[in-house]
């Protein structure tokens, strides 16, 4: 079963919304202090090119935006599928996964491929005449945390584009707290529980 028809029943759980309201009142609280030296702005697509993995929560989030903008769009709604239709085909034979149901392999290895692949390949969401994202109010955790200074495994880390000129403790002042709550992983197992794929995977084979 491809990956899209097993995820188009699924909702997301209750809780989620809160989730989306409490990490965009942090990019916005971060982006306030960050001031000019946050220089995402529309049309800067750097963080656009380049697949990235997202998890059940993000990919539920897109096909149920896809599915509202079908409705009120279908013209760039099926653009989106073009697109992603398209990059499903450059993806596939170096899948480091499932190519058929676009999930993605788990352990170090395959963490080790991922980090390589498809550096150069653009969101299918992204549409190319505008350099905005089509699926901006669906767009995954990663789009809505990359940017202002983040907490991960390598440390506090930023933009490329961002912070020039700012020093280390002018930056870490500007530290986008993204989910204190943990609401995230406990919403993720709650939908991991209902019939459906597991797994991270990438937008194209969300929204194809």
């Amino acid at each position: 079963m491809r990956y899209a028809s097993a995820m188009s029943s699924r909702r997301l759980p209750a809780g989620d919304r809160a989730l989306i309201q409490n990490v965009d009142a942090a990019l916005a609280d971060a982006s306030r202090r960050s001031g000019e030296w946050l220089a995402c702005r529309p049309g800067c697509t750097q963080c656009c090119v380049g697949v990235f993995a997202i998890n059940q929560l993000d990919a539920v989030r897109l096909q149920q935006g896809l599915a509202e903008l079908e409705k009120t769009d279908p013209r760039r709604a099926l653009r989106i599928r073009e697109r992603a239709r398209a990059s499903v085909g450059r993806l596939s034979a170096q899948f480091p996964g499932n190519a058929k149901t676009g999930v993605l392999d788990e352990g170090r290895a395959a963490a080790e491929r991922f980090a390589e692949f498809a550096n150069d390949e653009p969101c299918p969401v992204l549409d190319p005449e505008t350099g905005l994202c089509d699926l901006y109010d669906a767009r995954p955790m990663t789009c809505r945390t990359f940017g202002p200074p983040v907490q991960s495994d390598g440390g506090l880390g930023v933009c490329e584009l961002c912070y020039h000129g700012a020093s280390d403790k002018q930056i870490a002042a500007c530290e986008m707290i993204v989910d204190p709550d943990d609401l995230e992983p406990k919403l993720l197992a709650k939908l991991e529980k209902t019939k459906g794929p597991r797994g991270r995977t990438v937008v194209a084979f969300c929204v194809k």
